[in-house]
């Protein structure tokens, strides 16, 4: 789409503008007319549409055709964008001293994107050209306009400008949500269950809002340097590395995809356990895909920003917790204390009986010691079931004997408890 020049005088160069972009697909339908119906009959071939119709077979359409866009077109966030920029001498002078400035201008800044003179300042003779390549990766949204500035002097030595502005849009191509889960990894191993609680479950999902397919080329999640990452897309049981999409990667116009990522933070050997708290950068994702006729776009998002859940000044995780046990039969339960703040506790632990049907076994009040800040210590306890059915652990006290304070944790774990003949 041309803009107009800001003299209203003849110039003796012209300036055209042309977008280097693939062609689209156009299907094209039979258009179908009786003769009988339109005054002259069979005379008037010239109405009948053919463009369509396959010889000798009217009523049938042919296949899908390619056209060039008749103007910049759409330009979609993360496309480069090509233009190919001519100025032509019209009149029957030389024309000299040419220069070509192209700039990109946006809501936010003003890009120059070339800057083009006659080779080693020579004379432009009659009908010779000027031409230029621009290319520039569209990095934001919303209305951009390319202004080509064309300066030059006449035969007479008088001084010439002039400039067109070409507009378009730059449209949004995808939407990415995500969501952050902190949920147990559970870990199955000779009939017990394990718990890794310091993992964090990122889920992005990806929607394709233009009007076409395209290709998802690469969605990787670029950990910062505060964790490390594994990808839960493809399929471990294949060796052709199988997404779990299947074979086919198309992604169809509104279809939305969803992508699983697990987080954990990363422990240096020899050091202590790293505690996230508040906000924390995990990361951004870095998306690739192409069109249907193979042009590549790529987006990045920006910092993913997760909020650390609060465990106070202690930690109480689940190492090991048996998924059944049998009634009036005693079992283990080990835990970890992890320390989260910035001083040292003499921790004591009590047992309380909180829940009907299931006790604690071993003594209560017991001295743990001194825990540093962000060091751990492991709990072996034990306990046993008086009745029947799903039970939850509570009644863990611990007491921090410098400042008398008191971190109550209940609904630890929860237990399946089943009688001697349930378990036969």
């Amino acid at each position: 789409m041309e803009g107009s020049s800001n003299r209203d005088k003849e110039h003796l160069l012209s300036l055209k503008v042309m977008r280097l972009t693939k062609p689209s697909f156009i299907s094209l339908a039979p258009v179908l007319c009786e003769a009988n119906d339109i005054a002259g009959g069979d005379k008037l071939t010239d109405v009948k549409p053919t463009l369509a119709n396959v010889k000798d077979i009217p009523s049938f359409a042919v296949s899908e055709m390619l056209t060039l866009p008749q103007n910049f077109g759409s330009i979609y966030l993360g496309e480069t964008f090509a233009s190919y920029v001519n100025v032509h001498n019209d009149s029957q002078s030389k024309v000299s001293d040419i220069q070509v400035k192209t700039d990109l201008q946006t809501a936010s800044q003003r890009l120059t994107l070339s800057t083009t003179t006659t080779p080693n300042n020579a004379d432009l003779d009659p009908e010779g050209s000027i031409d230029d390549v621009v290319n520039h990766e569209v990095k934001e949204l919303g209305t951009h306009i390319l202004v080509c500035a064309v300066s030059y002097a006449a035969p007479s030595g008088e001084k010439m400008y002039f400039r067109k502005f070409f507009k378009f849009q730059v449209l949004k191509p995808l939407d990415v949500k995500t969501k952050f889960y902190n949920a147990e990894d559970y870990r199955r191993f000779r009939g017990r269950v394990f718990y890794a609680s310091d993992e964090v479950y990122l889920e992005a999902q990806i929607q394709n809002i233009t009007n076409s397919p395209m290709c998802m080329e690469k969605v990787n999640l670029e950990p910062s340097a505060k964790y490390n990452v594994r990808e839960l897309n493809s399929v471990e049981r294949t060796q052709s590395n199988e997404t779990t999409f299947g074979k086919l990667s198309y992604l169809n116009p509104m279809d939305v995809r969803q992508y699983l990522y697990c987080l954990t933070a990363k422990q240096h050997p020899g050091s202590q356990k790293v505690i996230l708290k508040g906000v924390s950068n995990i990361g951004k994702l870095d998306i690739v895909w192409r069109t249907n006729l193979g042009e590549r776009g790529r987006l990045q998002t920006s910092q993913l920003e997760r909020v650390a859940p609060g465990y106070g000044d202690v930690r109480l995780a689940i190492n090991e917790v048996p998924d059944g046990v049998q009634i009036e039969k005693p079992f283990n339960f080990k835990c970890q204390i992890t320390s989260c703040c910035d001083r040292t506790m003499e921790l004591r632990l009590v047992l309380t009986n909180t829940t009907k049907g299931l006790h604690w076994i071993g003594v209560s009040g017991k001295q743990l010691g001194k825990l540093g800040p962000g060091a751990s210590m492991d709990i072996d306890l034990t306990l046993m079931a008086s009745v029947p059915g799903l039970l939850s652990i509570s009644g863990l006290r611990l007491t921090d004997q410098y400042l008398k304070r008191t971190y109550e944790h209940d609904d630890i774990a929860q237990v399946f408890v089943y009688t001697n003949l349930e378990g036969a």
